[in-house]
């Protein structure tokens, strides 16, 4: 076919060399997944301690940081009449699951949804209609593909949104029975629910870094917040996940009415383990269905091709000789 082996064979070599040395440098420079958000709970901190010493709204205002492009956003968007306190609110809580803590960018969040459907749907038009693309295409699927980018626009900043609060959700609820458990142990030891939290927080730092992350603001907030309820309800504002809103139901009742924490922590560790035991179940059950097709596919007509194959050749040679 005019392509010269040895090349190929050359550049397949160079790529799989580049791979190998990327390889070993991504296992040599291992970062620790923690210091970023050490530093992350740090400004935190700082924050929180203006918070406290402020005493006017003024002052209380210059802790959110916002920069000049965030501000252009915020005027354009009020310029236009379509900013709410309702869709920063959500904004903000989406922001606060998926782990992200500045505030401000929930502007950002909106302001997408504003100019993705124009940037990609504009962009979709002048590509269609205006250079002629799709053309072997009916009217009505070039205009669903319109549509279809117009409302990926709309929709991208909510989609990532989304996917990061998905994963995040997915890792503390893995690590959450072990952390109730080193909450027991830590409670049974006689130490305070701040120093538990914060104890939990730097065992679990390296297995769980999303948990750890939020048990350890957790215990900042409960060592600067004026009220410990806040606190826990902060913890369940910042996790779309209901085992963490029963345990901080739990924490906020032990706090108000002096109920041992050690047996009510033991009675939620069993239970959350159990449900993760029968996800488990689940998933395995489910198993055989999702492998139907797969088998039907891609193993069945290989297996008939390896077992009857040679039988074929065979009875076609026979019949070939007479």
């Amino acid at each position: 076919m005019g392509v010269d082996v040895y090349w190929i064979a050359t550049l397949l070599t160079l790529v799989a060399s580049l791979a190998v040395i990327m390889a070993i440098y991504a296992a040599v420079t291992v970062r620790d997944p923690m210091a970023k958000r050490v530093k992350a709970l740090n400004e935190r901190r700082e924050q929180l301690k203006a918070g406290i010493s402020a005493s006017t709204a003024k002052k209380r205002a210059k802790l959110v940081r916002n920069t000049e492009t965030t501000d252009r956003m915020r005027q354009f968007l009020l310029s236009l009449q379509v900013l709410q306190d309702d869709q920063i609110k959500v904004a903000q809580q989406k922001l606060a699951q998926a782990g992200i803590r500045r505030k401000e960018l929930a502007v950002v969040v909106i302001f997408s949804r504003l100019i993705g459907p124009v940037l990609l749907g504009g962009g979709a038009a002048l590509w269609i209609y205006g250079m002629g693309g799709l053309a072997d295409w009916t009217t009505f699927k070039r205009f669903g593909a319109f549509a279809a980018m117009t409302i990926f626009g709309y929709k991208a900043a909510d989609i990532y949104l989304g996917n990061l609060i998905q994963k995040r959700t997915d890792a503390i609820r893995k690590g959450l029975p072990d952390a109730l458990d080193l909450l027991v142990i830590c409670a049974e030891a006689g130490l305070t629910v701040d120093s538990a939290f914060n104890r939990v927080a730097k065992e679990l730092g390296r297995g769980f870094p999303e948990l750890g992350d939020e048990f350890a603001l957790t215990a900042i907030e409960l060592g600067f917040l004026t009220e410990r309820r806040m606190a826990f309800e902060n913890l369940a504002y910042r996790v779309d996940l209901d085992s963490v809103k029963g345990v901080v139901t739990t924490m906020i009742q032990t706090e108000k009415y002096g109920t041992p924490l050690a047996s009510a922590l033991r009675v939620l560790s069993a239970e959350f383990r159990n449900e993760r035991m029968m996800r488990a179940e689940e998933k395995a059950a489910r198993l055989p269905a999702i492998m139907t097709v797969p088998l039907i596919l891609f193993i069945l007509p290989t297996l008939f091709i390896v077992i009857l194959g040679p039988a074929a050749c065979s009875i076609g040679d026979a019949f070939s000789k007479r």
